[in-house]
């Protein structure tokens, strides 16, 4: 994969990425793409949003409860068939066994911001 275009700062500190642990998860067999429909807790501030995620190669619902993960709150709104995303869980893409989550080293409370 090649490397994408330079960016200024500005434009990075735009992207509000935080750290959220996942409180709910379930198969989302209505997606065209295996996904996983996934609802996350980013504390007291940011509350409780809710994604699509494309990850069913390496993770099944059940096993992704308690997990901390990091992701980007600040997308608008994408309708995914009949459900709503409200943000996008990160990971690293283009491996042959699947996408692989990004996650704090340590816990960390929820809702911190990711720098």
């Amino acid at each position: 994969m090649n490397r994408k275009a330079d960016i200024s700062w500005a434009d990075f500190e735009k992207v509000d990425m935080r750290v959220g642990t996942v409180i709910r998860s379930e198969a989302f067999p209505e997606a065209h793409r295996p996904a996983i429909k996934v609802w996350i807790d980013f504390g007291e501030d940011i509350g409780e949003l809710k994604t699509s995620a494309q990850i069913t190669d390496l993770y099944k619902p059940l096993n992704l409860i308690g997990r901390q993960v990091t992701a980007v709150v600040n997308f608008p709104e994408k309708q995914i068939g009949p459900f709503i995303s409200e943000c996008l869980i990160l990971g690293v893409v283009g491996s042959k066994s699947g996408i692989v989550l990004l996650q704090p080293e340590r816990d960390a409370p929820n809702g911190l911001a990711i720098a």
